[in-house]
């Protein structure tokens, strides 16, 4: 045989792993990056794993109190002179959501990207007091 995956026993390994070709592709329509939360001293910090995601794939947007991540994490291969039997990575496109605690500011989100981790910092806000300003009243 010298080494080759010819005869009955390539044929065997082809015929078995036959139905696992396609079954990567088919997951790999969406998936869902792994994430922590942590609470610092003056902040919120909330890392996204997206290893093998390019930073220009990835969109991070706020609305109603809930910021999102989301983007695409692309895949190409060649298949000359390959045979995949099976794959276990995951692409395609993701989504996560994080609803922002109540005294998370809103105008303070600042986002890091560096070795396929997304790091999103969001300001906690200051005591109701400082929070708080006097408004002028106008008369005439």
């Amino acid at each position: 045989m010298g080494g080759q995956m010819g005869g009955p026993m390539g044929n065997l390994w082809s015929n078995l792993y036959q139905p696992l070709r396609g079954f990567g592709g088919k997951l790999a329509d969406w998936f869902a990056p792994a994430a922590d939360a942590v609470a610092g001293e003056g902040y919120y910090e909330i890392n996204v794993e997206l290893p093998g995601v390019a930073p220009e794939d990835v969109d991070v947007a706020l609305h109603e109190n809930v910021l999102t991540v989301k983007g695409e994490k692309r895949f190409t291969r060649t298949e000359e002179g390959r045979s995949y039997f099976f794959s276990e990575r995951s692409y395609g496109a993701f989504e996560r959501s994080f609803r922002l605690p109540s005294d998370a500011d809103p105008e303070k989100i600042t986002a890091d990207f560096k070795d396929g981790v997304l790091t999103l910092l969001i300001a906690k806000a200051g005591p109701p007091s400082e929070r708080s300003r006097r408004i002028e009243i106008r008369t005439g």
